[in-house]
């Protein structure tokens, strides 16, 4: 049974993906978009996330240039909420939160920054006539403050004044660096963008991943020496839990194939590693993820011996692991990751797809009944678009440029 490059799997995809992004449109608020509750409605108690407001311009980009009526008008109000209300006009860069009064959290995080580094050059895909000054604004504060041409890595962040930065150094910020430069890439042909991400996955995961049994390991100090027992006290931290977060692991392998493919598009010879790591990091996932206790689903993290720390199945990391499962398939035409994606996406429709309050539960616990522990409400659909647009694409250019150039289906017969 065939579902990948199928047009039939594929307007599946696009019917999910429409209910989607009808969803995600109760995200839009005055100062961005808010997190969304399990209602669908925004959670003005949460304020507005520089994260989600700038994924979110990345989603409606991607809509965009699918053609889908009022996706534009979303971009834009995106971008406008990013130069306007989240922008700190004082110090440069963004404000980490705000709501209608003000401002809520001044700290500028690396993670937040990457992400309107990737807003932005999604959005010059649509040609919205701001969309390149803010990418350009974007490209300067990421220089400035977050890539660090010394150690060659991503710094994690500063305060307000852009004065002191920490001295953690994060894997999770720096994998979303390698998502946004690729895509920096793909709009600026500037070469640069693709060694940073080909270094920043060498060291995170082929120097140190790699030799744990592909364990990734996202917290380091300020050497990018690896700091085992960070957050041993707050194992369920949404963006530095304790130990190994399988579900990013798996993310890894697809960035690796982009960038592989990204390569080869120039017609280079990418690093053997690139493809042999990816394989690594899924079968990683799944040899200490998936099912541990024997109800299916992704666990959220596991130790350095690969047993289960919070078992609750959170809803990016299947997500992510059926972007992987399509990315691996394409390059290595292997039946097993079409096999893999298929049975998860039977679990998403049993378990995740909430069809009467719309979009996907968030969190699962061990009985696959919905909780909280970790995440409470649908925050916004992001990783949701990854595998309902990605398997109806090539690997190569990233997700926003590849829909502007017609890509959406080449694939499929």
């Amino acid at each position: 049974m065939k579902w990948f490059n199928t047009l039939s799997h594929n307007r599946w995809l696009e019917q999910e993906t429409d209910r989607i992004l009808d969803f995600g449109k109760n995200a839009s608020v005055p100062t961005g978009f808010g997190w969304l509750g399990n209602n669908g409605q925004v959670r003005s108690d949460m304020g507005t996330h520089l994260w989600i407001t700038a994924r979110m311009l990345h989603v409606y980009a991607v809509a965009a240039n699918m053609g889908r009526p009022g996706a534009y008008a979303l971009v834009e109000h995106g971008i406008n909420a990013l130069n306007g209300p989240l922008r700190d006009k004082q110090h440069g860069g963004w404000y980490a939160c705000v709501n209608d009064e003000g401002v809520m959290d001044a700290s500028k995080q690396g993670y937040q920054h990457f992400f309107v580094l990737l807003g932005a050059a999604s959005a010059v895909t649509t040609g919205h006539p701001e969309a390149r000054r803010l990418l350009d604004d974007a490209i300067e504060v990421i220089e400035r403050y977050f890539w660090s041409e010394q150690e060659q890595m991503c710094l994690e962040s500063w305060d307000e004044a852009f004065s002191k930065t920490e001295d953690y150094r994060g894997g999770n910020a720096n994998m979303h660096a390698v998502e946004a430069f690729l895509i920096v890439y793909d709009v600026t042909h500037d070469r640069k963008w693709l060694d940073r991400a080909l270094r920043i996955a060498s060291v995170i995961i082929h120097d140190v991943a790699r030799k744990g049994e592909y364990r990734v390991n996202e917290h380091f100090d300020a050497n990018w020496n690896p700091i085992r027992d960070y957050n041993i006290d707050n194992p369920a931290h949404r963006f530095r839990a304790y130990g190994g977060t399988p579900g990013h692991w798996i993310e890894w392998g697809r960035l690796m194939l982009h960038l592989r493919a990204a390569l080869e598009a120039r017609f280079e010879t990418p690093p053997e590693w690139l493809l042999e790591d990816a394989k690594g990091l899924f079968h990683a996932t799944l040899r200490d993820a998936w099912a541990p206790d024997g109800a299916d689903g992704f666990v959220y993290s596991v130790d350095w011996d690969g047993k289960p720390i919070v078992r609750e199945r959170v809803r990016w990391p299947i997500v992510e692991a059926m972007g992987t499962a399509y990315a691996l398939y394409t390059v290595t035409g292997e039946a097993q990751y079409e096999a893999w994606y298929q049975k998860w996406w039977d679990y998403c429709i049993k378990y995740l797809m909430d069809y009467e309050n719309g979009s996907w539960w968030q969190e699962l616990d061990t009985n696959n009944e919905v909780t909280t522990k970790v995440w409470d409400g649908k925050q916004d659909i992001y990783h949701l678009l990854h595998c309902l647009v990605i398997p109806r694409l090539p690997l190569a250019p990233g997700l926003a440029p590849a829909v502007a150039a017609g890509l959406l289906d080449s694939l499929a017969k």
